[in-house]
């Protein structure tokens, strides 16, 4: 009986895998959508799509055939597309943006955030048990399992299987030819919606980082070039200058079904009516942060990078990017980061080095001790005393700050959290929905007081201050356009503030151009692609389509071509990021005998201070910014002793002096 199936499934496998095909898609589909009703709808509207994607899985398939333990490589085969279409409905759950191929790379930042928002320890360990079980069961299945004993082909089989991928990238083309596919989506969350999850991965894989444009040139640069803003910096006293991420921060007001018992940011608001301010489109909802923040820094548009991409995680892993800090440099800015969040997350240490900025003070560097109600993210109070540090480390020098928040980051609640909310909401479709609007209100509303103790605290320094905030997308928590005042879920809010009186002028930008008309307002004319998008900006051209294929051509130039705009050379080289501004001070050493620790004093240690004694890293217990302890068997007389402030993947941001015990 066993042979009998066996024989029949071989002689018809090929429809077998059709059919197989087509069921992991429609399961795909399914889990990514959180319904097998919104899958089959998926089906019925876009059926073309959908034997698109079932034709990808049925050429993966396909190479069963050129091995004898087939049904070995079925499981396998189907469980890598199952085991995809899983992780893809995982992280929807928690953000609106998919999973792509770039996800994988930051598989570490999300190692180092256990027990945050994006997953428990728990669920990490039920992961590894369902794939540990998945990996026993493929086990017993090669050893138990049938090998396939007809004849094989030994040049047939192998060209029937070449064939069927080489017919992947023809029918591609067809079907966007035929606008079955988009070729190119500029809403990431949208295309996988139209056009199914294996197409959307697929695509994230094989189109990655930036095409070479029609046409590029040395000609195409010189020309984009000549339409750059020609006038040289004219603000002879620049002044510092500090632009603030506002993580998911939005205005709430602008929610059509929403109700608040008070204004929910009134600090922002007085900005808004009282300097400039404006629209701001960004390239994401909910979640990819780092995309918004290469193109405010760079002034390059994601819209020509791959589907999903994250330059933070190729390129710029391996190419230096000219950007505003290297941009500021030239003229005398210091440049500074300051995150309340790791120095390694999205490889920003990294990437802020290959950006040209001076000093990163991550979470690592800094004395939290106030987190949200939650226990997710630290509050952003402490941002305002960092900040402050990073504008007095250099001295008569103006200074560019960039400040990123996160106390606005989900995950948002499903149950009642605040006993006493500041703010009440109402207006969503259940209570589970309203409490997490509830709780993510409250928590903006202490990112507006944020914005305001940190414009007072600059009025009060006797130093001419810009400050750019801006929010970096809206929250993880279901909207649609038809909810927005802006109609746009992909428009988010900026708004300025100064200390000497800067005309207001309120203009819709997109992120890659807002720090562009920032210093065409205060005289700043500095670097390749910002200078380009100020004479744009100018002449309000910046909708045309050829100031738009000339960004296009600027920026593949600068990151992937042969820098023509420089003229072959590299003005803008990595700089030695410093981590912190503050030097890490070890003083004493001594012994608690009847209490079995010894106690290390100092300045400036964090809970990410770990003590090292002779090269190696021992169990550390912070006590406070002046204090450590560590157990008194780890150290001898005579022993090595220092200090390090410790990132992910036991990465040394910043040491102290050493002394001997």
């Amino acid at each position: 009986m066993r042979t009998r199936i066996i024989d029949f499934l071989n002689r018809y496998s090929l429809i077998f895998h059709m059919i197989l095909s087509m069921l992991l898609c429609f399961i795909i589909e399914a889990v990514s959508r959180h319904s097998i009703i919104s899958a089959y709808a998926f089906f019925d509207q876009h059926t073309l799509a959908f034997v698109y994607n079932s034709f990808i899985v049925f050429a993966s398939l396909s190479l069963v055939y050129l091995v004898r333990r087939r049904a070995f490589a079925r499981i396998i085969l189907s469980g890598f597309w199952l085991f995809l279409g899983i992780v893809n409905g995982c992280i929807l759950s928690n953000r609106v943006t998919p999973f792509g191929f770039t996800d994988l790379k930051c598989i570490p930042d999300l190692l180092s955030m256990q027990d945050t928002s994006y997953f428990t320890a728990a669920e990490a360990t039920l992961v590894v048990t369902l794939v540990a079980l998945f990996i026993g069961f493929c086990i017993y299945i090669y050893i138990k399992g049938p090998k396939f004993q007809g004849t094989k082909r030994k040049y047939m089989t192998p060209f029937l299987v070449s064939v069927c991928f080489l017919m992947l990238p023809v029918t591609t083309q067809a079907a966007q030819n035929s606008n079955i596919l988009a070729s190119y989506f500029s809403n990431i969350a949208q295309g996988y919606e139209n056009y199914g999850f294996v197409y959307g991965f697929s695509t994230s894989v094989v189109d990655r980082g930036m095409n070479k444009p029609e046409n590029y040139s040395k000609e195409t640069i010189e020309a984009a070039q000549e339409n750059s803003k020609q006038k040289k910096t004219t603000n002879p006293d620049n002044p510092n200058i500090i632009v603030v991420l506002l993580e998911s921060f939005m205005d709430p007001t602008e929610i059509n079904f929403l109700e608040f018992s008070k204004d929910p940011i009134p600090n922002f608001r007085k900005l808004t009516e009282n300097h400039s301010s404006g629209y701001l489109t960004v390239p994401v909802v909910g979640a990819g942060t780092a995309n918004t923040e290469f193109e405010i820094l760079t002034g390059m548009s994601m819209q020509y990078f791959g589907t999903g991409e994250y330059p933070y995680k190729t390129i710029l892993k391996q190419t230096d990017c000219e950007s505003i800090a290297s941009d500021l440099s030239k003229i005398g800015y210091g440049t500074h980061v300051v995150h309340n969040n790791g120095g390694n997350f999205y490889s920003r240490a990294n990437t802020f080095s290959m950006m040209g900025f001076d000093t990163f003070t991550s979470k690592e560097l800094m004395n939290i001790q106030e987190y949200t109600p939650l226990g997710s993210w630290p509050t952003d109070d402490i941002l305002i005393g960092e900040t402050i540090k990073a504008l007095d480390n250099t001295k008569n020098q103006s200074d560019f700050v960039y400040t990123i928040t996160v106390q606005g980051h989900g995950d948002y609640p499903t149950e009642k959290v605040l006993d006493n909310p500041e703010i009440l909401v109402s207006g969503a479709a259940d209570d589970a929905t309203n409490y997490q609007w509830e709780y993510y209100v409250n928590m903006i509303h202490e990112v507006d007081k944020f914005i305001g103790n940190l414009t007072k605290a600059l009025e009060e320094r006797d130093e001419n201050t810009m400050v750019v905030f801006f929010g970096d997308h809206l929250p993880t928590l279901g909207l649609e356009d038809a909810n927005m005042a802006s109609e746009d879920i992909f428009k988010t809010k900026y708004a300025t503030w100064n200390n000497f009186g800067l005309a207001k002028e309120d203009a819709n930008l997109a992120a890659y151009e807002l720090l562009a008309n920032t210093t065409n307002q205060l005289g700043i004319h500095e670097g390749t692609i910002f200078t380009y998008e100020q004479k744009a900006l100018d002449i309000g051209i910046t909708n045309t389509q050829s100031y738009l294929e000339g960004l296009n051509h600027l920026q593949y130039d600068l990151l992937y071509g042969e820098r023509y705009a420089y003229n072959g050379a590299d003005p803008y080289p990595a700089t030695e990021l410093e981590m912190g501004v503050e030097d890490v001070l070890l003083s004493a050493v001594y012994p608690s005998q009847a209490n079995g620790y010894v106690t290390l004093i100092g300045e400036n240690f964090t809970n990410w201070s770990r003590v090292y004694v002779n090269g190696e890293k021992v169990s550390t217990t912070f006590v406070s910014s002046s204090r450590l302890r560590i157990n008194i068997e780890d150290i001898e007389i005579g022993d090595t002793v220092v200090v390090n402030q410790m990132g992910s993947s036991n990465t040394i941001f910043r040491s102290s002096n050493e002394m001997v015990y």
